[in-house]
């Protein structure tokens, strides 16, 4: 009897060290913030969507948007690591006006789709994520928003994405938008840098 209880106490040590591993393949992890120097904007074309000609290695659209729902397509850096470990992402934007002012960030400002394959559908459902579309996230940095916080939007990915799909919503004074933060991460990180956008609300 004494051995079989040394053998599951070690099975119960075991046990609580892998727990306190996280699990996964990058439990425990530090957060992985993607290098956006290496984020590429792309032209798109519409019905059907395809991508088309780099316009270059830059945050912002360079012409002003002239209408809700206009789409700015960037694709992920290709040495990007695996990133199918992590269980939250935080992305966050940036507004500005036709003057080029930054805007305070609210809902109806702008929305974004993680894409899996830009071959694939970039819409997925009205609401929420796709098979091709994990994450779509309304009101990014708005008071609704969850995935401009630092606890982020919880997410599985089954393969690292390739593209993010940027949109104007309906406020009229969003001229352009700029890309100013993409972390990956388990639910441990804390953004203290001065882009961080208004708190969202809590949950999942």
């Amino acid at each position: 009897m004494k051995k079989i209880g040394v053998v599951l106490a070690i099975i119960a040590i075991v046990a609580l060290a892998g727990c306190a591993s996280g699990g996964g393949k990058a439990g425990g992890a530090e957060p992985y913030i993607v290098d956006l120097s290496k984020m590429t904007m792309v032209s798109v074309t519409n019905n059907p969507d395809r991508i088309g000609a780099p316009i270059g290695n830059v945050l912002r659209n360079p012409s002003p948007i002239t209408r809700n729902w206009q789409d700015i397509m960037f694709l992920f850096p290709t040495d990007m690591a695996d990133i199918t470990g992590y269980s939250r992402v935080t992305i966050t934007l940036k507004y500005f006006n036709a003057a080029g002012e930054e805007l305070v960030p609210r809902d109806s400002m702008g929305m974004l789709v993680v894409i899996y394959d830009v071959n694939g559908d970039w819409r997925g459902p009205e609401m929420g994520g796709g098979p091709n579309t994990p994450i779509k996230e309304m009101n990014v940095g708005g008071f609704s928003g969850m995935i401009n916080t630092d606890r982020g939007t919880r997410v599985t990915f089954k393969q690292n994405p390739q593209a993010l799909l940027v949109q104007k919503a309906q406020d009229p004074n969003v001229a352009f938008i700029e890309l100013s933060g993409i972390i990956f991460h388990n639910g441990n990180y804390k953004f203290e840098g001065e882009h961080v956008q208004g708190e969202g609300p809590e949950g999942s």
